[in-house]
C-alpha cells in the first residue's frame, strides 16, 4: 500500500511539472505579440557600442547612443537598465514617433580605475527589443608626466647675444 501511494504521488509530481513548464509567461506573450505585428514600432541605433579609449580619472565619463523609431508605431522605451551602479542611463520618457531621432545619454563614473566593460539594456515596445549597449575603455591614474607638457630645448633655437 506504501508503494503504490508513493508511485502515485510521484506520478502527480511528474506531470504537474510537466504541464507548469507549457504556460506561456506574460513578458514572452508581449515579446511575440510585437514580433509579430508587421506595424510594430523598430529601434535602430547609430551605434551600439562606445569606446572611451583611454581616459583620466575624474576624464569626461559622458556618452551618447543615438537611435531612430524606423517602425510604424510610436516607439516606448519602458526601461533602460545598466549592468552597475557606476553608469547612469538617461532615456526619453515620452513615446518616439515614426521617423523620430532621440538618444540615450549615459554617464560613466571616471573616478574607477581600470578597464570599462558595462553594458546598457533597453527595453521597449519595438520589434527588437531587448537591445544591448556596450561602454567600453581604460582609465588610468593620471601622472604629472602626463599633466605637464614638457619643454623641449633646441640649441639651434635659443636667441644669441652679440
Amino acid at each position: 500500500m506504501k508503494k503504490s501511494i508513493s508511485i502515485l504521488a510521484i506520478f502527480v509530481f511528474a506531470i504537474t511539472s510537466v504541464f507548469a513548464q507549457d504556460a506561456k509567461k506574460p513578458a514572452d506573450a508581449a515579446t511575440n505579440a510585437a514580433a509579430n505585428n508587421p506595424n510594430a514600432a523598430d529601434i535602430s541605433f547609430t551605434k551600439t557600442t562606445h569606446d572611451y579609449g583611454t581616459i583620466f580619472v575624474d576624464g569626461d565619463g559622458n556618452s551618447e547612443f543615438e537611435f531612430t523609431n524606423t517602425g510604424k508605431e510610436p516607439l516606448i522605451l519602458s526601461s533602460v537598465r545598466s549592468s552597475c551602479g557606476c553608469t547612469v542611463p538617461s532615456w526619453p520618457r515620452e513615446p518616439i514617433l515614426p521617423g523620430k531621432k532621440e538618444s540615450i545619454k549615459v554617464k560613466y563614473d571616471t573616478k574607477r580605475m581600470g578597464p570599462i566593460n558595462k553594458t546598457i539594456t533597453v527595453m521597449s515596445n519595438a520589434k527588437n527589443s531587448p537591445v544591448v549597449l556596450k561602454i567600453t575603455g581604460n582609465i588610468v591614474k593620471k601622472t604629472e608626466e602626463s599633466s605637464i607638457p614638457e619643454k623641449s630645448l633646441n640649441s639651434g633655437a635659443s636667441p644669441t647675444a652679440k
